[in-house]
């Protein structure tokens, strides 16, 4: 095993941030990565927010314990809840979230109606609230509450027709009047076939690789990117394989 302390760490509620990993992997090809999926504490997206500050507080010692250089929140419902907490927990990390893609919708679609598919503790939180607030003079931003649609991709479920029923009955009032809708939480990229089956031609936009280049951009500042060989570690929360099995199918799809 290589020196812990080359390892960037990745962690979500599940298997959603597989989406950031495989944008980081993109980004950064000869780096070592650790990622971490809380299975056993799924969904985040409907806890109190204090409750997911201390999920969250309790990954990131895990992860810290084994020895890493950076701690990437690949869940837009843990970074509302608990990035700043966690920035001043863990002062002397590089810390880097994830947030919905509403500015790069705004300046994309200037003057568009946007949807932003989220979870509802991701909708609620203030971080949420103030982003929306800085684009809402640039585009009109529609709320998509998407309970239940992160469960489903956890489940190995993302593209069944139990998936379709739920996207059907969310977004179908919504064809055709939509310049794009933001993916507000990293398990939805992974229903983008559905999705594109529901709304046809709308664009699909979420914040994963500004996540990873925000990354690469941190650790260049510092000097600590790693010259290879690259490696990929994926842990989880739960004693089901059959996750491990999905994290896995869901990077080399």
């Amino acid at each position: 095993m290589a020196n812990p302390s080359d390892y960037i760490a990745i962690f979500d509620s599940g298997v959603g941030g597989i989406s950031v990993l495989k944008q980081l992997v993109k980004q950064l090809p000869n780096e070592r990565f650790l990622y971490f999926g809380d299975s056993a504490n799924a969904p985040y997206g409907t806890r109190p927010a204090k409750e997911i500050q201390q999920l969250c507080i309790h990954v990131a010692e895990k992860l810290i314990a084994q020895g890493i250089k950076a701690l990437v929140v690949a869940c837009n419902t843990a970074t509302a809840a608990a990035v700043e907490l966690l920035r001043q927990r863990y002062s002397d990390l590089i810390i880097v979230g994830i947030e919905p893609a509403i500015k790069l919708a705004a300046d994309t679609y200037p003057g568009g109606r946007v949807g932003v598919m989220a979870t509802p503790v991701t909708l609620q939180e203030e971080k949420f609230r103030l982003l929306a607030q800085r684009c809402a003079d640039r585009c009109s931003i529609v709320t998509l509450s998407a309970p239940g649609l992160a469960d489903l991709v956890e489940a190995g479920k993302g593209n069944s027709e139990e998936s379709e029923a739920l996207i059907r009955a969310l977004l179908e009032p919504w064809v055709g009047k939509l310049d794009a809708v933001v993916l507000g939480c990293t398990h939805y990229p992974f229903v983008t076939k559905t999705l594109k089956k529901v709304l046809g031609d709308t664009p699909l936009l979420d914040g994963s690789l500004g996540t990873a280049q925000e990354t690469r951009r941190q650790l260049e500042r510092r000097g600590l990117l790693h010259e290879g060989p690259g490696e990929i570690i994926i842990q989880n929360s739960s004693l089901d394989p059959s996750l491990l099995r999905l994290s896995w199918e869901l990077l080399e799809e």
